[in-house]
């Protein structure tokens, strides 16, 4: 940057996380938005300086899984409000998941939320198409549009047409994308056979964790797992909550992350 230009900004004395994990005090010039400079800017002109003592400099955060419920379920969450959260929680990049009302899985639903977002988010943003077993001859044309961070697989109960629960499903759509896919691990004809739980009469919140209890995650991972060593492809399980999961995923990092 010509010295003769001046930052909009600079960020005095923060303690600052740099790529190689080290933390040193730092000041940060920032000029249209973008860091400029890092280094001792003690002498360098701004518009505006803020000093940091004694607080810490991250880079901005990616959060990988949100749910901001726009379209159709925004009495819960949309996309302005969520975003404005993440911000303020020093999110500045989004993926958003497909089970919204109508869901993501097909282009026009994408472009949609695309749509909302360019108008209404606060920070960088990129949206999972849903596999669903209707699109499944879509998905690799799907999951390389401008603005598709991925595909989503949902193997327990959720909205609309997310549902994909049976093996043959499941080996078509890993056969038929690229990318590593998200998988929501629950094993859903577990599900179906203890419904009963939540019929009785004096059914509450807490059986929700009951019914849907370890051995339904860890029977669903283990299917997964086999899968996808089978067709040698690559898989996220998200929301691992279990110890027995993580050790089965220890020994199979080749194709599974999570």
């Amino acid at each position: 940057m010509n010295k003769k230009d001046k930052l909009d900004l600079i960020l005095l004395n923060g303690k600052v996380v740099l790529p190689n994990e080290t933390i040193e005090e730092l000041d940060l010039g920032i000029k249209d938005g973008v860091i400029k400079e890092i280094g001792n800017l003690s002498r360098s002109s701004s518009i505006k300086k803020i000093d940091l003592r004694k607080l810490t400099v991250i880079p901005g955060a990616i959060d990988t899984q949100v749910h901001f419920r726009e379209p159709g379920l925004i009495h819960k969450e949309d996309i302005s409000h969520g975003t404005m959260a993440a911000i303020l929680g020093g999110i500045t990049t989004i993926f958003e998941m497909p089970n919204t009302s109508p869901a993501t899985i097909d282009k026009k639903q994408l472009d949609l939320k695309l749509k909302i977002a360019h108008s209404n988010s606060y920070c960088n943003f990129s949206f999972f198409i849903g596999a669903a077993k209707k699109n499944i001859t879509h998905l690799s044309v799907l999951e390389s549009l401008e603005g598709c961070c991925g595909v989503k697989i949902f193997m327990g109960s959720s909205t609309g047409d997310l549902l994909v629960e049976d093996d043959d499903s499941l080996r078509k759509i890993l056969s038929s994308v690229n990318r590593r896919v998200a998988i929501h691990s629950e094993d859903e004809y577990r599900l179906r056979d203890r419904k009963t739980i939540l019929e009785k009469k004096d059914v509450s919140i807490l059986d929700h964790p009951i019914w849907r209890d370890e051995i339904t995650a860890i029977k669903s991972t283990q299917r997964l797992i086999k899968i996808a060593n089978e067709l040698k492809k690559q898989i996220h399980i998200l929301h691992i909550s279990t110890k027995d999961e993580i050790e089965i995923i220890k020994n199979n990092k080749k194709f599974v992350t999570c």
